[in-house]
C-alpha cells in the first residue's frame, strides 16, 4: 500500500505566494510524488485559487466546523501537474480582495484565527473515523508553519486520529498568537489552555500547539534546527523546542529545477547553462535597459529580491549603497515591507536613476530576470530558516552574499583559499551580521569579480553544478513518513 499524506499550507505555489512556504508547498509535494506517495494538498479556497485549479469538482461537504458551521471541498489539479488539491470552498473566509493574511490595507485580518483555525480543523477531520473521504485517508498530516499547527492538537484531542502529524517550521517569527477566548470559539478542549498545551503567556498559540502535540517535528534547514533551540532564534519557545531537540529533523529545502532553471527558463530573453555561459550576459543587458540602467557589462549588478524587513537585514546595506554606486555598481531592488526601508531604497534610486532601481511589490518574471541578470545577490539575513533565493543564486550562476545563519549556513560555502583549491566555494559568507561585515563581504566579492575572472567563473560554475533538486530532501522526509508509521 502507498504512503497517502495529507499536506495542509496557506499558500502553493504557482496557485497563490507571499513567500518561501508557497515554493517549498509546490515542489515537495510533488518530488513526494514521484517517490510513490499518495500526496494531497489541503488549503483555503482563495479566489485566486479557485480560478486556477484544473478540473474543479466537488469533493464533499463538512459541517460542524468552527464559526462557519459548514464549508464545501473541491478537488482540482495544478495546472500542468498532477499534484491534487483539496480546496475549502468557505467564501464568507477565503474569498474576497486581498492577500492570503492581510486586507487590501495591509492590516491582519481580523478573522485570521477562524480562516486558519477552520484549515486546521477539516485536517484533522480529514484524517479521522468522520472523514467524508473513505476512500482516502492519510497515514500522515503534514502541517507547514502556525497556519496549520492546530490540526495536530485537534487530531489528539477531538478527533482522536490515528494518523501522525507532522510540523515543519519554515519560520519562528510567525507563531499565531491569539487572545484565550478563542480556544472554545474554536472548538478547543480547555484541558489544552496550559503550559503543557497550547498557551503561551496567558494567550493561546497556533504554533505552539503544533510543536507541542505532534507527533515529529522537521525545520527547513540543519542548522535551523539547531538555533531555534536558543533564545535569539526560539522566540520564546526554545525551552520547548529544547525538550523535543532529539526529535527535530533539520532537513534542508531544495527548488524546483523546472521552474527555476536558466537552461530553459522562460522570463529570460536568451538561456545559458554552466557549459554555455554566453546567455548571461544577454540577461545582464535586458535587465539593464528594462530596469533603465546603464548598459554596462563590465558593472558590477548587485541584485536583491526581498521582503523588507529586519529580518532580511537589508537595512545593513542602505549606509554603503551610494559609496558602492560611486566604485562603479548597480543596484537592481525588488520587494516590499517596511516603509523607512522602502522609502530610503527609493530615495538613493531617485538620486541614482541610472546605477539604481528599485521596483516596490511583487514581479515573478521580473524575480526571475534580477537572478539571472544580476552578477551576485545579496541576502544578509539576520535570521534565515532556509531561504530559497540563495539557492535560486546558486543555479543562475549569481554568487549568494550572506549571512553564517541558518540555510544561509548550510548551503553557501565562503570563497576563500582552501574552498577555491577543493572546488567548493561558491558565494561568500559574512563574518558578523552588521554592516561592516556585510560592506566588507561585498568588497571581497567584488575584488574577485573585478580581478580575478578565473575565480569568478570558478564559483559560478560550482554553484551550477550542484543538485539543488528535492530529490535528496524528499527522500529524508519520506523516511521520515515511514519511521513514523
Amino acid at each position: 500500500m502507498p504512503m497517502k499524506v495529507l499536506f495542509v499550507s496557506s499558500e502553493v505555489f504557482p496557485l497563490i505566494k507571499t513567500g518561501g512556504l508557497a515554493d517549498v508547498s509546490g515542489s515537495l509535494p510533488l518530488a513526494l510524488q514521484n517517490l510513490g506517495v499518495e500526496m494531497r494538498i489541503l488549503m483555503p479556497g482563495y479566489s485566486p485559487v479557485l480560478a486556477q485549479l484544473q478540473n474543479l469538482q466537488h469533493l464533499a461537504h463538512l459541517h460542524h466546523l468552527p464559526h462557519i458551521g459548514s464549508a464545501e471541498l473541491l478537488l482540482g489539479t495544478i495546472p500542468n501537474t498532477s499534484t491534487q488539491v483539496i480546496a475549502i470552498k468557505a467564501p464568507y473566509l477565503y474569498e474576497r480582495d486581498g492577500g492570503p493574511y492581510i486586507d487590501a490595507h495591509g492590516q491582519e485580518w481580523q478573522d485570521n484565527p477562524v480562516r486558519f483555525g477552520v484549515l486546521s480543523k477539516v485536517a484533522s477531520i480529514l484524517a479521522s473515523k468522520l472523514s467524508p473521504l473513505k476512500d482516502w485517508q492519510p497515514n500522515i498530516v503534514h502541517c507547514n508553519d502556525w497556519q496549520s499547527a492546530l490540526a495536530p492538537a485537534y487530531m489528539r484531542l477531538t478527533e482522536q486520529s490515528r494518523a501522525k502529524s507532522i510540523i515543519s517550521l519554515h519560520n519562528m517569527a510567525f507563531q499565531g498568537t491569539y487572545p484565550p477566548h478563542w480556544v472554545s470559539s474554536l472548538g478547543l478542549p480547555h484541558v489544552g489552555f496550559s503550559i503543557e498545551g497550547f498557551e503561551y503567556h496567558g494567550q493561546m498559540s497556533f504554533l505552539k500547539a503544533g510543536i507541542f502535540y505532534a507527533d515529529a517535528i522537521s525545520t527547513v534547514s540543519p542548522r535551523y534546527a539547531k538555533e531555534i533551540q536558543t533564545a535569539a532564534f526560539g522566540f520564546g519557545l526554545e525551552g520547548l523546542l529544547t525538550k523535543r531537540g532529539d526529535e527535530i529533523k533539520g532537513i534542508l529545502n531544495g527548488i524546483e529545477t523546472e521552474e527555476w532553471n536558466p537552461a530553459h527558463d522562460k522570463h529570460l530573453i536568451a538561456n545559458y547553462s554552466h557549459t554555455k555561459m554566453a546567455g548571461k550576459a544577454k540577461v545582464k543587458q535586458a535587465l539593464q535597459e528594462r530596469l533603465t540602467l546603464d548598459i554596462d557589462a563590465n558593472a558590477p549588478l548587485l541584485g536583491v529580491v526581498s521582503r523588507l524587513t529586519y529580518q532580511k537585514g537589508l537595512d545593513m546595506l542602505i549606509p554603503h549603497l551610494q559609496n558602492l554606486v560611486n566604485q562603479g555598481c548597480q543596484l537592481a531592488l525588488l520587494g516590499g515591507g517596511e516603509q523607512a526601508l522602502e522609502s530610503a531604497f527609493k530615495q538613493i534610486a531617485v538620486q541614482n536613476p541610472n546605477r539604481v532601481s528599485v521596483t516596490i511589490g511583487y514581479n515573478e518574471p521580473l524575480s526571475h530576470q534580477i537572478m539571472a541578470g544580476s552578477d551576485m545577490f545579496i541576502m544578509p539575513s539576520r535570521f534565515e530558516p532556509c531561504g530559497l533565493n540563495q539557492l535560486y543564486g546558486l543555479a543562475y550562476g549569481t554568487p549568494p552574499i550572506v549571512n553564517a545563519t541558518g540555510g544561509l549556513a548550510d548551503s553557501i560555502i565562503d570563497t576563500n583559499p582552501a574552498h577555491i583549491a577543493n572546488k567548493t566555494a561558491n558565494g561568500f559568507v559574512m563574518v558578523e551580521a552588521s554592516e561592516e561585515g556585510l560592506i566588507a563581504c561585498i568588497q571581497r566579492a567584488l575584488d574577485v569579480f573585478n580581478h580575478d575572472k578565473k575565480t569568478w567563473k570558478a564559483i559560478q560554475k560550482n554553484g551550477m553544478k550542484q543538485d539543488l533538486s528535492w530529490n535528496k530532501s524528499a527522500q529524508t522526509y519520506l523516511a521520515l513518513y515511514q519511521s513514523l508509521v
